[in-house]
């Protein structure tokens, strides 16, 4: 069976994309997929590049049994548009730099909004818990357990269809 990549990215790489890296991990684990299936995070912005992520996350999180250890880093077009089969945005802004990186639009093909991997809501995109209050944190989490669930069956059936 063949290998896939994901990278998911948020703006700081410290809130969404570490929390969505780590539920990922937990199903790709759940389903073991984890030889088949490996998973990243990154951001847009420079702001926490080297920090664990947020605390209130981690926080909510780790209530539903995920551990984010994550390292904020930022995206590396140089890398990560040829590392990575699949590049997770969680909102519009982050999917226009993305999109802008792509100077000759040789990924869009790669580049893709999580919410369109949600299979129960209904969304636009997955809103930044930043500013939010703990229940903005837990509505985030719920959209993106869903958001994985979608991909991952996408990815699995991929990856089963090339053999």
């Amino acid at each position: 069976m063949d290998s896939k990549k994901i990278l998911f990215v948020c703006l700081g790489n410290i809130c969404r994309s570490p929390a969505a890296e780590g539920i990922m991990n937990s199903i790709i684990k759940k389903n073991g997929m984890e030889e088949f299936i490996t998973v990243d995070s990154a951001g847009t912005i420079p702001y926490h590049i080297g920090e664990l992520p947020d605390q209130r996350m981690r926080s909510h999180t780790q209530k539903r049994g995920y551990n984010l250890i994550h390292k904020a880093r930022m995206f590396d077009p140089q890398k990560d548009f040829d590392s990575f089969d699949y590049i997770i945005v969680m909102d519009g802004q982050n999917y226009k730099i993305i999109k802008s990186l792509d100077l000759n639009g040789n990924y869009k093909n790669k580049i893709f909004k999580m919410y369109k991997f949600c299979m129960k809501y209904k969304i636009n995109e997955v809103p930044d818990p930043y500013y939010l209050d703990p229940k903005g944190f837990e509505e985030v989490i719920n959209i993106l357990e869903d958001g994985c669930s979608g991909l991952f069956i996408k990815v699995k059936d991929e990856l089963r269809s090339a053999d």
